[in-house]
């Protein structure tokens, strides 16, 4: 009987090593080394080569006929994809448990199967009985959808082979095992393999595969990074388990940009899309000290996002940076320019900046709004009433001019806002279409900018 090998591979980042050790030497991590057991039949076996292979040939004789494509049936979703699903690829979805992934997926499975399209949804963490009791509640009862609770690949494999569906959810990768390898479901060894496996079954039959997937507690994807590069694209759900929506991001894409955004608002009935998202993350305000209406722009959809801050002074060294919307490295950058450039003694003072529903905002554009309500709750005045503000903020203090800052504008005149501050480089291009709809503010730098948002004698 050949001896099996023994090898120590790390939880967190898939290194693998001959000999235990305490701290892994690619990632840095402590204690993430679990010895596995392997066979040279197994490794020989997994990468074997098949009869179904493509040869080579000129790049100008490839096809250009444009990928088939399927709607999901939600707007949020498609937009994020790229514009629907395309047979053979394969999605990783991941995010905090409780934040809607499930309830998404099946949502999206009954709109696939309602539409005389076959669907398998396979499940490694509930019984079947829990799937069609979400199913009742959701009201994602259809004929073409197949409900399966299984962990075993090869019985999911042949599951597929025979069912022949169009789209296949797994739900969750890290339940699932193969038999042939010695490792417990969710170990670096049992993830790579049916990950990778999923995937030669995804391409060889066409069917489009939904894979859910697990965080750590810093928020990044459980498993190995090479899960992320086996799929082909990687989606992404933000938001608190107690807040009414949910972000839902690409952060690969090989069939769509990777800046699109999708909103969605957890009811009873389920996740459903936000088609007018300023109205989500404008709820009834009155103009106050610290808050400034800021209008960002993800892919090609304006927001308008209302980012609020509060400068107290500490006895305590060093005071507090706490953001959980904004980089906190962006706003030491913008305290250090507002005390260098403008002389205001904000450094000894606590500092915290929160967005509206707490969603993450992250542009230079950013920059002047989050500067200027931080001035203002600093001083405790007031700020010009119906106004909008964006602009980038470099270190002398200058304002610069920022991308797509017609969609800005208009997006604020649709909402109904009367004064925009915006960098004077970016007036030129907005004033000849929207001067005579709304009152445009051009500054070149944070000084004039801080005058105009906080006129005096308010």
């Amino acid at each position: 009987m050949a001896k099996k090998k023994v090898k120590y591979v790390c939880q967190e980042c898939g290194a693998e090593s001959s000999k235990w050790l305490g701290k892994c030497p690619v990632c840095g991590q402590w204690n993430t080394l679990v010895e596995e057991e392997s066979s040279p039949a197994d490794t020989k076996s997994s990468h074997a080569l098949t009869t179904n292979f493509e040869t080579p040939r000129r790049i100008a004789e490839v096809d250009m006929e444009e990928l088939p494509r399927f709607m999901t049936g939600s707007g949020e979703l498609d937009r994020v994809l790229g514009g629907g699903l395309i047979p053979g690829s394969i999605i990783l979805i991941a995010g905090d448990p409780g934040v809607g992934k499930s309830s998404l997926t099946l949502a999206v499975c009954a709109n696939v199967a309602r539409g005389g399209r076959k669907v398998l949804y396979v499940t490694g963490e509930e019984s079947s009985r829990q799937i069609r009791m979400r199913a009742e509640r959701l009201n994602a009862l259809a004929d073409e959808l197949y409900i399966c609770a299984e962990n075993n690949f090869e019985r999911i494999t042949h599951h597929v082979e025979k069912l022949e569906p169009e789209l296949l959810i797994v739900d969750s990768i890290q339940t699932i095992y193969k038999s042939d390898i010695e490792s417990a479901p969710g170990s670096v060894s049992q993830v790579r393999e049916c990950s990778a496996g999923l995937m030669r079954l995804s391409k060889s039959l066409g069917v489009t595969t939904f894979i859910i997937g697990h965080v750590t507690k810093d928020g990044s994807l459980a498993g190995p990074r090479v899960l992320e590069h086996i799929v082909d694209t990687v989606l992404f759900f933000e938001g608190e388990r107690n807040a009414d929506f949910r972000v839902l991001r690409a952060i690969k894409n090989r069939f769509g940009a990777t800046s699109e955004i999708g909103l969605f608002e957890m009811r009873d009935t389920g996740l459903e899309d936000v088609p007018d998202a300023s109205k989500l993350f404008l709820p009834e305000r009155a103009d106050d000290i610290g808050s400034v209406i800021v209008p960002t722009v993800e892919g090609t959809r304006p927001l308008l996002v209302e980012v609020q801050a509060l400068v107290a002074p500490t006895p305590f060294m060093p005071p507090r940076r706490t953001s959980d919307a904004v980089d906190i490295k962006r706003i030491q950058l913008l305290l250090a320019v507002l005390e260098k450039r403008l002389h205001l003694s904000i450094g000894a003072c606590d500092v915290y900046v929160k967005t509206a529903g707490g969603i993450k905002i992250d542009e230079p554009a950013t920059d002047l709004p989050i500067a200027i309500a931080l001035a203002s709750s600093f001083a405790n005045r007031k700020l010009l009433p119906q106004c909008v503000i964006f602009g980038e903020v470099g270190l002398s203090g200058e304002v610069r001019a920022v991308s797509k800052a017609r969609q800005r504008v208009e997006e604020s005149i649709r909402m109904g806002f009367t004064n925009i501050i915006l960098p004077k480089k970016n007036f030129v291009e907005v004033s000849k279409s929207s001067a005579d709809k709304v009152n445009l503010l051009p500054v070149d730098n944070l000084r004039d900018a801080l005058k105009i948002a906080m006129p005096r004698g308010d």
